[in-house]
């Protein structure tokens, strides 16, 4: 049983060591901080749409930490919390889609951002529920219901399965172990609608 733990210990720290690297830090013109996901090599970045509320925003890569890049907001939705941005960037790391249709409750799940402003932070727990009629949130709007520690600053982050793979965008707590992401196949959708086919990943 050591053994076995030890080996899922080591394979999780792997996943969240290479998916780091897709993760960016959002800076508001008031210091606050933000999560935003890579989605494209050339530039495209996934946030939650209250990240970008506050006018112009500035985002850092995680390998060039004192570099800053303007961020033009391409599309937001603020009823689905979503919002694409764009910086002048190319070969950027991404993280693999999942499929998070057939996301079910008990599955083990990883958040990443930057909490409180510590950077490239992990929490990690489970799917309490999938659906578009969860307690708490308005019907409607489809989300994923995860049992683990989210906080300010893990907003726009990605939500990863074991296999490393993005399954959702870290949006909302609603108490100490209760968090909210939205899907990634309704980001999918939105950008779809907004920026046309070529903004989603084969």
């Amino acid at each position: 049983m050591v053994n076995l733990l030890a080996q899922f210990s080591d394979e999780m720290a792997a996943v969240a060591a290479k998916a780091r690297r897709s993760v960016v830090r959002i800076v508001g013109q008031q210091g606050s901080i933000g999560a935003g996901t890579i989605w494209h090599a050339d530039g495209l970045i996934i946030t939650n749409a209250h990240v970008v509320s506050q006018g112009e925003v500035a985002v850092m890569l995680p390998d060039q930490t004192d570099t800053a890049y303007r961020a033009q907001v391409i599309a937001s939705d603020r009823e689905q919390d979503i919002a694409a941005l764009a910086i002048e960037a190319v070969n950027l790391p991404t993280i693999a889609i999942g499929d998070s249709h057939r996301v079910r409750a008990g599955e083990w799940v990883m958040a990443l951002g930057h909490p409180w402003g510590v950077r490239d932070a992990m929490t990690a727990g489970i799917i309490i529920g999938t659906g578009a009629d969860l307690p708490e949130m308005p019907s409607g709007r489809e989300w994923l219901a995860l049992g683990l520690h989210l906080r300010p600053g893990h907003s726009g982050g990605p939500l990863l399965n074991v296999n490393g793979e993005i399954i959702g965008i870290n949006t909302m707590i609603t108490g100490p172990e209760v968090g909210f992401a939205i899907p990634v196949h309704v980001v999918k959708a939105f950008l779809k609608e907004s920026l046309g086919a070529q903004a989603i990943p084969a």
